[in-house]
């Protein structure tokens, strides 16, 4: 293929991406391709057998414009145009013709040229043609020749009305333009002075100009002894008369700094000029000693741009022309104006952490893009906000298979991330891996238990999306309770009152729908939802099943129910053993004790009376069963629920139910909800009452496709029940609920992070053949699991390594606990206690290379980071845990 086919593609991208706009969402829209294009010899020789079929197309000139818009799906018109030196000025006339008459809503315009052969050298060489040091000396009087030079560009037009309905950004307008024929003049390649006046005057009429409106004139200047002194002759007779003196046309060619890139030359000096009218400064035109004394200077008002000079407005947008004649006798002339100032817009509030988002091709383009945009960021270019950079990372670029998420809230954080990301390592905030199709997304609700003081706090004062929904959540519920909803989101109320189910579910329900408004803002839709118990309160308020009025209701009325009736009498606790096995165990307690949902295929909970379940437990704790005791004094999915049936039934009678908008998965019914009046004032009795089948409902979405499970909390606390281990998920650990790794105003934004890009095995240490390690942290708590290397696929073989706190003794010097952050290296074995004896972490240091607790209670060396440590032992682990910082 012909390389500058290739160089088209690849600026093409660039000037899109450029201009805020995704490659790939123009897809089969009509944007037009205008190119500029000039063979210069490349496979005019021998063509090998193999590739004599890819030839016609590599090679041909009509197929420049044609791959532009077959790669990217472009619909519009696509032109190829050689005129030899005006080529790419005459594409973007064509392009801006097609523009006004609406054959394309936007369109690519420019040119190319590589010389693949001497072929140009040795035919103008021939004509005296060439400088004898290369140097273009546009307009002097040493003007001796022409140095050719290569190169590509590629420039972005869109009517002006469309571009500020789309927000995109104006560079410069294009004011008017002409093209026109030499005709029978002096020479089939001589220029013709007349004709070049021709198309300058018809430029200005297009453009409602006069002469004395346009400030400095881009030449096309090869520095030739025949075609300067005819051009700058048509200047003066243009531009030069009528004209003040002390304020002449001032005249340069980017040939004098570049060469003259022929098919490319036109769109090389437009961008100039733009690059001009944005910094208000007239760049030089080099190697001038004195003007050609082959002009009459005086008989106009025009001087030689020999230095830079500040380019003033004097009243009026500053303009400037650009003049392009090829040897083919088709000359062009274009007239550019400065762009419209922009609608000035409200500086947005600060908004804390932001995901900067990185994708390329492959790991080594990664680095590179990282690299890029590290030096961007520390150059401070344009005065861009973190804010700014991640909102055009993550709305205008494509997004490709490698992927990489640095969550920064300073530039600090945001540099060492993408440095890290460009060495090949890891860091705290930075979150790689290879994207690829998982499947669905599933927006997952939890039940009680993800709650915290202040919970709300920071995304109520960083978020309007969030702190609109609040709002109006708080609105609604007002009439019903007699606390603030914003208070107890903000923790400005006594830590105690969030321990109240009737406080506590509320306000969980509204942090949920909060953040859902969020995702939705981002443009995050899920194509399902889930809830468990609770949670699916705020599930069918997102599915569009329930009004906000009625989901409020439900939620408000339900649980002051269950604080009036149910409080004080029972308990739940979660059980890390399969259902039948749970139920085995309960037997001796029936009737008293039940198993109340279904996690996950080794994870239960079970509830029931006080006294029986504290028997349970210790039972269970004596066998070595793994317990937990969830932190409320009541029984929901019950037969206690049984005593506020009718109380509930009095309360919710007037719940409207519609059909479900988002589709709606119930973990009652284990089944879709289709239908309008399904989930009614009934359904939610039902929702109390019956078992929560949520580790199922989890097993049958994933075989119908859905595989990213996002968990839309203040805090996960269904990752673990959510991934369903190798027998239901054979492509590995994929499935997960993303992880709070920051301070909890970045949650929203952290989650934004793991739908760019789902979880990959990168996330989870993996250590030796079939021996997954999956760290779960939030803030500063931390759990570790493996599965036995020998278990196959036995679902419930999963191992607690370690849980608790990261101590002082573990965290960086100079990192305090409750502030910091850190990163704990080690091997694991056993279960409950972190190996060596130690409670949770503390101890662990956080050292390359250091002495970490081994299974024996020995210290032994391990490398830090995800790819360097060596498998452990058969039946251990060992696992890198970055540990976040603020979580309480």
């Amino acid at each position: 293929m012909d390389p500058q086919q290739r160089l088209l593609l690849e600026t093409s991208w660039e000037a899109l991406e450029a201009a805020g706009i995704d490659p790939g969402s123009l897809k089969g829209t009509d944007v037009g391709v205008f190119t500029g294009v000039a063979s210069q010899g490349y496979g005019t020789g021998v063509v090998a057998p193999e590739v004599e079929g890819f030839a016609g197309t590599g090679l041909a000139g009509s197929v420049a414009s044609g791959r532009v818009s077959y790669v990217f799906g472009f619909e519009g018109p696509a032109v190829s145009v050689d005129t030899a030196c005006s080529s790419s000025l005459v594409a973007m006339h064509l392009a801006a013709q097609a523009l006004r008459q609406g054959e394309c809503s936007m369109a690519l315009a420019g040119g190319a040229m590589v010389m693949a052969t001497p072929g140009a050298f040795m035919a103008f060489s021939r004509q005296r043609g060439l400088a004898d040091d290369g140097r273009c000396k546009a307009f002097a009087d040493g003007a001796d020749g022409m140095g050719l030079a290569e190169g590509v560009g590629v420039v972005l037009l869109e009517r002006l009305s469309a571009a500020r309905e789309h927000g995109h950004q104006v560079l410069a307008v294009l004011r008017g333009s002409a093209v026109n024929q030499d005709g029978a003049s002096n020479g089939l390649t001589a220029p013709n002075g007349p004709s070049q006046q021709r198309v300058i005057r018809k430029a200005l009429d297009t453009a409602r100009l006069t002469p004395a409106d346009v400030d400095v004139v881009e030449g096309h200047g090869t520095g030739t002894a025949l075609g300067d002194p005819i051009e700058a002759q048509a200047l003066l007779a243009t531009y030069g008369q009528d004209r003040d003196p002390q304020q002449p046309l001032w005249l340069g060619s980017l040939k004098s700094n570049i060469g003259h890139a022929q098919a490319a030359a036109g769109v090389a000096s437009v961008i100039k000029m733009v690059q001009a009218l944005r910094h208000g400064v007239m760049p030089p035109t080099l190697h001038v000693r004195e003007p050609s004394n082959q002009v009459d200077w005086s008989e106009g008002a025009v001087e030689l741009l020999t230095e830079a000079r500040d380019w003033p407005r004097n009243g009026r947008p500053r303009r400037a022309g650009v003049s392009s004649f090829g040897v083919s006798g088709t000359n062009a002339h274009l007239i550019l104006e400065e762009a419209p100032e922009a609608p000035v817009t409200e500086e947005a509030a600060s908004v804390g952490a932001v995901p900067l988002v990185v994708s390329a091709r492959s790991q080594g383009s990664l680095a590179g893009q990282a690299g890029r945009l590290a030096s961007y960021v520390e150059s401070d270019a344009g005065g861009a906000s973190l804010a700014d950079i991640a909102g055009a990372l993550v709305s205008g670029r494509g997004v490709f298979g490698e992927r990489a998420v640095v969550v920064a809230g300073s530039e600090d954080e945001a540099l060492a991330g993408l440095r890290a990301l460009a060495r090949g390592e890891s860091d705290l905030n930075l979150v790689s891996g290879s994207g690829g199709v998982p499947g669905k997304v599933v927006w997952v609700f939890p039940g009680q238990g993800s709650q915290w003081v202040g919970m709300g706090r920071e995304l109520l004062d960083t978020s309007p999306v969030f702190a609109e929904r609040v709002g109006e959540c708080a609105a609604t519920l007002e009439p019903l309770v007699d606390w603030s909803l914003v208070d107890v989101l903000r923790g400005e109320v006594e830590p105690a009152l969030l321990e109240r189910v009737d406080v506590v579910q509320p306000a969980s329900f509204a942090v949920m729908v909060g953040l859902a408004a969020v995702w939705a803002s981002a443009g995050v839709i899920p194509d399902a939802v889930l809830g468990h118990s609770q949670g699916e309160i705020a599930a069918a308020c997102v599915a569009g099943a329930l009004s906000l009025e009625d989901a409020v209701r439900v939620v408000a009325l339900r649980s002051q129910a269950i604080a009036a009736r149910l409080a004080g009498r029972g308990g739940m606790a979660s059980v890390a053993l399969s259902e039948e096995e749970a139920a085995g165990r309960l037997e001796p307690w029936a009737e008293r004790v039940e198993v109340a949902a279904v996690n996950g295929p080794s994870s239960v909970v079970v509830a029931g009376d006080a006294q029986a379940l504290d028997e349970v437990l210790e039972a269970l704790s004596s066998d070595g069963v793994r317990t937990r005791r969830v932190a409320v004094d009541y029984a929901s999915h019950t037969r206690h629920v049984e005593d506020i049936r009718d109380t509930l039934a009095e309360a919710l009678a007037g719940v409207s139910a519609k059909a479900p908008v988002v589709p709606f998965y119930s973990t009652v019914t284990g089944s879709w909800v289709e239908d309008a009046g399904v989930l009614d004032g009934r359904y939610w009795y039902r929702n109390l009452r019956g078992q929560v089948r949520f580790g199922p409902a989890v097993a049958d979405l994933l075989s119908q496709g859905h595989g990213v499970f996002v968990e839309v909390s203040a805090h996960p606390v269904l990752v673990q029940p959510t991934w369903t281990g190798p027998r239901s998920c054979p492509r590995g650990p994929r499935r997960g609920a993303w992880r709070c790794r920051r301070t909890p105003s970045t949650i929203s934004t952290t989650g934004s992070s793991r739908a760019h890009k789902p979880p990959t095995r990168r996330h989870w240490a993996l250590r030796g053949p079939n021996t997954p390690c999956w760290v779960r942290w939030c803030g500063c708590r931390v759990e570790v699991y493996s599965q036995r290397e020998d278990a196959g696929d036995e679902a419930d073989a999963w191992t607690r390594h370690a849980t608790g706190l990261l101590s002082a003794a573990a965290r960086p010097d100079g990192v305090r606990a409750g502030t910091g952050s850190g990163r704990a290296v080690g091997r694991g074995g056993g279960r409950g206690r972190w190996p060596g004896g130690h409670d949770g972490l503390a101890g662990v240091p956080a050292g390359v290379g250091g002495p970490v607790g081994s299974g024996d209670g020995r210290p032994s060396a391990v490398p830090r980071g995800l790819d360097g440590a060596a498998p452990g032992p058969r039946g251990g682990f060992r696992a890198v845990v970055d540990v976040g910082d603020r979580r309480r």
